[in-house]
């Protein structure tokens, strides 16, 4: 089944502009810093985001550091398909969860809303509901930290 994220991020600036931002690689690494990942990095070409980063796995509860380990290695894949759309893809190599969804750039003058829309799946017997939250949790902080970075980015 999975769980559903949907938030919604404000920004002060043209769609143009929001998007020229979420397809820059600097941006995306400044986001990783403000994360404060292990490891990271963040590359764009022909508009397809791709960020791979390191976590620690400190802080979360014993059933999901069973699963993870000490650290875990994120992939997301952002495939721009036009200024205003992308297709969303983060994985954990090697274990049995993703995240699958969008982002939907929509302006009104000078101000645009970006949605993101994220299905997060965990396939584990019994704990996997739990795990689901628990990363839903994460992406919801994680996108917090884009939005600030964002704001202060485009000001």
């Amino acid at each position: 089944m999975g769980k559903r994220v949907v938030k919604e991020l404000v920004y002060d600036a043209p769609v143009e502009a929001v998007s020229a931002m979420l397809t820059d690689a600097a941006f995306r690494e400044r986001v990783l810093e403000r994360m404060k990942v292990l490891r990271g990095g963040a590359t764009v070409k022909d508009r397809v985001v791709t960020i791979e980063q390191v976590q620690t796995a400190k802080g979360l509860p014993s059933f999901a550091t069973k699963l993870v380990g000490d650290e875990i290695r994120i992939l997301q894949v952002e495939r721009w398909t036009s200024l205003e759309h992308a297709d969303i893809e983060v994985t954990i190599p090697g274990k049995p969860g993703e995240m699958q969804g969008t982002a939907d750039l929509a302006g009104s003058g000078d101000r645009t809303v970006e949605t993101v829309n994220m299905e997060v799946t965990v396939r584990i017997p019994l704990v996997g509901g739990r795990i689901e939250s628990l990363i839903a949790d994460m992406l919801t902080k994680a996108l917090d930290v884009e939005h600030r970075t964002g704001v202060e980015w485009l000001g």
